[in-house]
């Protein structure tokens, strides 16, 4: 099986070597690398001179799903793995994959389990994050299961679907696997073969307050996207979801008195036949 690996970065040249390690070390190697600068200023663009087999790209600042997009667009492969520059994954990573796909050649797509670091430290990974295979679609609706290093995606999958939404500046993973799991089951690796790494200033997760609101517009766009009665999307889970979401943000603004957040939110609760 012929691999590319798509790496965006930003500001983040230290850890990106770890990243490229952790490539380089792996039993089953990929065919090419694609690093793909997100506008960075700090060293990142020395990269090409430590690792110079790797394929990189440097963009004005776009964000993270841009990155990836292009990245996508350079893979001469049909098989494509992610990784964040901030992750690394173990050396058999690749290699479970391989095997996972040639034991079932209809699966297009596959994850697996994970481990966190935080300060050093591994820590437990709470239970709404604990993974699932084949139809996880209901899985996926309340938080993203999925981190993007640890999947392993068929090319074809994105001429499907279509690519990371680069309207989200949060949550664009969360969108992307709401998409590719309402139509493909996902193939699961019961193993931690990637280390995620947390408390950094600089991860999107921990510069945006409510991420609920990006996941509230992907749930909206999957509606807009399959309307009801004309696809496989399950609408009454999507919509139940959506219920729940409604209803923690407008007591979040009700909390912090916020005016036009609470009248969207009622809004958009009572266009859901639901008074609040």
């Amino acid at each position: 099986m012929k691999i590319s690996v798509v790496i965006p970065t930003y500001n983040r040249y230290e850890v990106l070597k770890r990243a490229l390690n952790s490539v380089y070390a792996q039993t089953h190697q990929p065919t090419e690398v694609i690093v793909i600068d997100d506008g960075s200023t700090d060293t990142t663009s020395q990269i090409q001179k430590d690792f110079p087999s790797i394929i990189y790209r440097y963009q004005e600042n776009a964000g993270v799903s841009s990155a990836r997009n292009l990245g996508i667009a350079l893979c001469s492969n049909e098989w494509i793995a992610f990784l964040d520059s901030d992750d690394e994954w173990f050396e058999e990573k690749l290699a479970y994959h391989v095997a996972l796909h040639a034991s079932d050649k209809e699966l297009m797509f596959s994850y697996t389990d994970e481990k966190w670091i935080r300060d050093d430290k591994e820590v437990k990974i709470p239970k709404k994050f604990h993974k699932h295979s084949g139809d996880i679609f209901d899985k996926c609706l309340s938080h993203c299961i999925i981190a993007p290093s640890s999947a392993l995606i068929h090319k074809s999958i994105f001429d499907d679907i279509g690519l990371f939404d680069e309207s989200l500046e949060v949550c664009e993973d969360y969108d992307l696997w709401l998409r590719i799991t309402c139509k493909y089951k996902a193939g699961l690796i019961e193993k931690p073969l990637i280390v995620k790494y947390g408390g950094n200033d600089d991860q999107l997760s921990t510069k945006y307050w409510g991420m609920d609101r990006f996941r509230v517009k992907a749930l909206e766009k999957l509606l807009a996207l399959y309307p009801e009665g004309t696809s496989h999307v399950r609408e009454d889970e999507v919509k139940e979801m959506l219920v729940k979401k409604y209803k923690l943000l407008l007591q979040g603004a009700q909390k912090h008195q916020k005016s036009e957040e609470i009248k969207h939110y009622e809004e958009s609760l009572q266009r859901m036949g639901i008074e609040y």
